[in-house]
């Protein structure tokens, strides 16, 4: 079994002067040759590897700490700290280290540094003094030299003994900095702690003495709001706003070594709120008086105002509790009635006592949120609308008179946490998020949304001053939160209420912040992909406001202009129903815009669906040909392009295709199946039925005359012309009929018919959509071929 005695951590201390964990290992002390000297060696206990290995110098000043831990300097500013699992582990390298430097291992600390300007003003002085007591902090605990000090301190603020009261700071002040628990009880006692408050207001560095004993008996007065009995609350309530007080105002900023030496300070105050709450939350005679005189409408005003930051101070305590104390503590605010309490408070007309409890009501939702929404779903069986809990929260956000909105905001946060269905429970029996968002759209979302409504009844807002547009934002705000997490309930609320058209309305507004955060709301609509919203914005062109605010922002380069155009980008991309009904009646007002290409992508794309439209039996003959498809090799088919584009006009006769030297030792019998045969004839048919341009190809197939190939071109002008005659009938070159590209083009359901070897392929990818669009898109731009060439491989 692993020996735990000899477990330790090794700590490093950093620049930030915080402690570093180097890993766990297991310590020994040696002799090492290469240190000439015993040295400390710790071993990882993963993988042995040396962690520490540090020679115990015999002038080197180790420290050993709380019975586990022993700390010491390697150089000017690298500290090293050895904590061990058990004490007997510490006690035997601490003998070890003492042996090593001649100490007594009884010591804490085996080498005392002195100033060697001390050293020789000891040596001077020539009179024996007085012989001092060891110094030893039980000393200071058990025989009252404190209590003796605080004594000498008020001897010398009598006799105005300036020196002596500049000494006694820099004692308590080195008292504070030992840190320790039993010193502090001694200190914040009743009867000491005022005169420890009196040695800290003569600092040497300040000119003038301060006043903190005036400020704390005659200024700060501690109000009773409801009797205290318990005489040890009491005094627990004026100690621990006395050290407070000692910690924030008296004590100075301490440095950078200082930051972790009251500690002890910290966890003391801490543990005096914990046994307030603790002591409070326990008398239930307190709280019931508290809560019966809140709601008390014969309570006047003032007396209201102190026991509602009594309650919010109360909350505010235990934020300190840990999570199974403060979940009593809530609980039995919630026994005590606290939400009926708040919901009576916030409908009164003292700003200072509503904000007091807009504080209360935030912890009681940051805590537990589900318990608020049961609260008030369960009040609306017997309340109207207007006096629910969560409709006075959205009144005050509507009604805050902050310029800045600063209440609107915290509210609004809170709103935002009650409907997130993130934090909404479900059981077998219960689901919070339905029943919750039926009772909220039912019961509250007009209240929300009735600014934005009044807002925009016409074109414009009607009101556009910088409050109303920052409250409007924050509506907009919650309500694209909705959007995203609610889907049914904001679906049909958003639908029936025509609410995406009033919030465009605030694209108009001379405030960039507001325009955007509709613009958000329709993006986040857009963003589901969902048909429903789609129709609703195509039935009632809702693109117009969004097209209008495009071009009066003009061709300025703002986030409005981003925001616009990627909204665009966005459908141009992955919504195909709104593509076409933005370039059926917004495109004369879009076409001019070259800056960026999504417009002409979105005509491009329009243009495709369209022509897809038109030839549905193209669609249908790819199905089919999808079961039957073979891929080329790639290589063949980049050696075959590159033997076209190799291939001189000139040397070509009339009326003869190019056709790869490979393919020309092959039959037609070898090369055709039955499919391309069934074409063939197809195609042979409809060409004399239709009277359009035909080009017919004549080849040559080891001495034979080859079948002909008749294709019609759609008669789109655009189509008829996308491609050179003279690559028409290559196989496998870019835009000839043999290829995806002109396929697509074609009216005739026939598909290109390419050989390689004695396999037939039919060529249908999935994926030549895009590829179909970046030929149609550039072959567009080449001109007609001459008649001369026409009149070549014309039959």
């Amino acid at each position: 079994m692993t020996d735990t005695r000899r477990r330790v951590k090794v700590y490093t201390l950093n620049e930030d002067r915080q402690w570093d964990d180097r890993g766990t290992g297991h310590v020994s002390s040696a002799y090492v040759e290469r240190l000439k000297g015993t040295s400390l060696l710790v071993r990882a206990e993963s993988d042995g590897s040396l962690l520490l290995e540090s020679k115990i110098n015999p002038n080197t000043a180790y420290q050993k700490q709380q019975d586990t831990l022993i700390v010491w300097s390697e150089a000017e500013n690298y500290d090293l700290a050895l904590s061990f699992q058990e004490k007997a582990g510490c006690d035997e390298i601490w003998e070890k280290i003492c042996q090593v430097q001649g100490k007594d291992p009884s010591v804490d600390i085996t080498q005392e540094l002195i100033d060697e300007s001390e050293e020789e003003r000891f040596d001077d002085m020539s009179s024996p003094g007085l012989e001092l007591p060891p110094c030893e902090l039980s000393r200071l605990e058990n025989e009252g030299y404190i209590r003796k000090l605080l004594e000498l301190f008020r001897v010398c603020e009598d006799l105005e003994n300036r020196e002596g009261l500049h000494h006694l700071y820099d004692v308590i002040k080195g008292i504070f900095l030992l840190n320790r628990t039993a010193l502090f009880e001694v200190m914040f006692s009743e009867e000491c702690i005022m005169d420890v408050i009196g040695c800290l207001e003569f600092d040497p560095s300040l000119p003038q003495p301060r006043r903190h004993r005036e400020f704390l008996t005659t200024t700060a007065r501690f109000k009773e709001v409801i009797p205290i009995s318990d005489p040890e609350l009491r005094q627990k309530i004026h100690q621990t706003y006395r050290v407070q007080y000692i910690q924030d105002m008296v004590l100075p900023t301490p440095s950078v070594f200082e930051e972790n030496m009251l500690s002890t300070l910290h966890s003391f105050i801490f543990f005096n709120k914990v046994e307030i709450v603790g002591m409070l939350q326990d008398d239930e005679k307190f709280l019931t008086e508290l809560f019966a005189q809140l709601t008390d409408e014969a309570t006047d005003d003032d007396k209201r105002h102190e026991l509602v930051n009594f309650l919010k101070e109360f909350c505010a305590f235990s934020q300190t509790l840990q999570p199974q104390n403060r979940d009593a503590f809530f609980k039995t605010l919630s026994n005590m009635g606290i939400l009926p309490a708040l919901e009576v408070i916030l409908g009164m007309d003292d700003v200072l006592v509503r904000g007091a409890a807009t504080d209360i009501f935030s912890y009681l939702v940051e805590y537990n949120p589900s318990m608020v929404r049961e609260f008030v779903m369960q009040e609306s069986l017997q309340n109207d609308d207007d006096i629910l809990l969560i409709n006075l929260i959205i009144e005050h956000m509507i009604c805050d008179t902050d310029p800045e909105l600063g209440g609107a905001v915290q509210l609004m946060g809170l709103l935002r946490t009650l409907v997130d269905p993130e934090n909404m429970l479900a059981t077998a029996n219960k689901t919070e998020k339905t029943e919750f968002l039926s009772f909220f759209y039912k019961h509250c979302m007009h209240v929300l949304s009735a600014p934005l409504l009044a807002n925009t009844t016409e074109e414009i807002p009607s009101k556009d001053d910088f409050q109303t547009c920052q409250l409007l934002a924050l509506i907009v705000e919650l309500l694209t939160f909705c959007v995203e997490h609610h889907t049914y309930h904001i679906k049909n609320y958003i639908i029936n209420k025509d609410i995406l058209r009033r919030v465009l309305v605030l694209t108009a507004s001379r405030h960039a912040f507001l325009a955007l955060c509709a613009l958000r709301f329709m993006r986040k609509i857009i963003g589901l992909k969902d048909e429903f919203y789609n129709r609703y914005i195509m039935r009632n062109f809702l693109f117009e406001p969004v097209v209008k605010a495009f071009l009066n922002n003009g061709s300025r380069y703002n986030l409005i202009n981003s925001a616009i155009i990627e909204m665009f980008e966005y459908v141009r991309v992955d919504v195909k129903s709104l593509t076409a009904h933005i370039i059926e009646n917004y495109w004369k007002a879009l076409e001019d815009v070259d800056y960026v290409q999504t417009f002409k992508g979105l005509k491009l794309r329009y243009e495709q669906q369209r022509e897809r439209q038109d030839n549905p039996k193209l669609d249908s003959m790819r199905s089919i040909l999808r079961n039957h498809r073979f891929r080329r090799d790639a290589r063949t088919l980049e050696d075959e392009e590159e033997m076209w584009f190799n291939t001189d006009e000139e040397d070509l006769e009339d009326g003869e295709a190019v056709v790869p030297p490979s393919d020309k030792i092959k039959s037609d019998e070898d090369l055709m199946d039955p499919i391309s045969k069934f074409m063939e004839r197809k195609k042979l048919k409809e060409s004399e039925e239709v009277s359009k341009e035909v080009l017919t190809g004549k080849s040559s197939l080891s001495g034979r005359q080859s079948p002909s190939f008749k294709l019609s071109f759609s008669s789109s002008p655009k189509a008829s012309l996308s491609s050179p005659p003279t690559a028409s009938l290559h196989p496998g070159s870019p835009g000839s009929p043999s290829s995806p590209g002109t396929g697509a083009r074609s009216s005739s359901p026939t598909a290109a018919v390419t050989t390689k070897g004695a396999q037939v392929g039919l060529v249908d990818y999935s994926d030549d959509d895009e590829e179909d669009d970046d030929e149609e898109d550039v072959d567009s731009k080449e001109e007609s071929p001459p008649l001369s060439k026409k009149s070549k491989l014309s039959s």
